[in-house]
């Protein structure tokens, strides 16, 4: 059994289409290498979960009173982006309501009742979603794995920065290239 799986943060229409609620360039500029991420992570059999950052309708959320209204249920802001080919049949699709992919969700059940051990994060925002998944994952002793030119926020030293404390002190920080060979070598 593969121990390892492909987290896809948070690549929905309110923050990855030119027209969303809370849409960064930045995000439309990393999709080609989260589609590619998951190629690779669907030729060596990896599962893949994607996160889907959705608010309930019509509901108090506490994190909609810090930030700007998105990705509300119903509004077609919180579906995933059609790029990047979610197979109903063999991934998962996992709703969550805070910055991190664990927080409130079954993300660290699914990942133990497949003997997951190593996690590669990718998606948005670097500075909140990502970083507190993968704060989470290390807390959780998963190794945390982030491809550098898979993530992004909307601002590249904002971005620099949190990949920085990534490295240091919660999982590795890789570019695409260095995660490739370490698949390809047979390393996760």
């Amino acid at each position: 059994m593969n121990k390892t799986a492909l987290i896809v943060v948070d690549m929905v229409y309110d923050f990855a289409h030119p027209d969303g609620l809370v849409y960064y360039e930045q995000n439309r500029e990393i999709m080609p290498n989260i589609v590619k991420m998951i190629e690779k992570a669907r030729e060596h059999e990896f599962l893949i979960i994607f996160m889907q950052h959705s608010h309930r309708k019509d509901k108090y959320d506490k994190e909609l009173t810090m930030v700007r209204k998105n990705c509300m249920e119903g509004t077609g802001g919180d579906q995933l982006m059609p790029e990047l080919g979610y197979d109903d049949k063999k991934d998962y699709l996992i709703k969550k309501r805070r910055y991190s992919s664990f927080y409130g969700t079954d993300l660290d059940l699914v990942l133990r009742e497949h003997k997951i051990e190593n996690t590669i994060i990718c998606g948005t925002k670097t500075n909140c979603c990502i970083r507190s998944t993968v704060q989470d994952a290390y807390l959780l002793n998963y190794n945390a794995i982030v491809p550098r030119e898979c993530v992004a926020t909307n601002s590249q030293v904002v971005n620099d920065v949190h990949l920085t404390d990534i490295h240091k002190y919660f999982g590795r920080v890789y570019s695409m290239d260095e995660l490739f060979k370490k698949i390809e070598d047979g390393d996760l």
